[in-house]
């Protein structure tokens, strides 16, 4: 075989090597466009959730649709979108609903929300003196 023939050859096969192993991408593409939001919310009677008697736990799932076994999920990520997700403002919105007011009595009330919102890890705990007031500064995120 000749000498430029062979160069050739070789060039040939180098460049189709080097293409081919070019165009496969280096990692897989995301199965969506949408950062994952999918959270446990948590509820129980006691002071923290270490020593708190389970009461209730429900699902929500804010990317793409709202879903989950929350009892309003499209309210409560509307909620988790006005605070972006600063959940220690969560605990300071006001219910819907005016002139609610609530007793002084103290039954502490945990609530817990841990999971992953937009994409970053979550791990949050709010302790409250009572459920009405759960229910009144939580919104519809903690009414559940």
């Amino acid at each position: 075989m000749r000498p430029m023939t062979r160069w050739a050859m070789t060039g040939g096969l180098l460049t189709a090597a080097l293409a081919g192993s070019m165009s496969t991408p280096a990692h897989s593409a995301p199965a969506s466009l949408y950062a994952p939001s999918a959270l446990v919310l948590t509820t129980g009677q006691g002071e923290n959730a270490a020593t708190a008697t389970p009461a209730r736990a429900v699902t929500l799932n804010c990317a793409y649709t709202t879903t989950g076994t929350h009892p309003d999920p499209r309210r409560a990520c509307a909620d988790l979108d006005r605070v972006n997700g600063d959940l220690d403002r969560l605990a300071t919105l006001r219910s819907d609903e005016p002139g609610r007011f609530c007793t002084k009595e103290y039954r502490p009330v945990v609530v817990t929300i841990q999971g992953v919102w937009r994409g970053t890890r979550v791990n949050y705990e709010h302790t409250f003196a009572n459920s009405c007031l759960k229910e009144t500064h939580g919104a519809a995120a903690l009414s559940f």
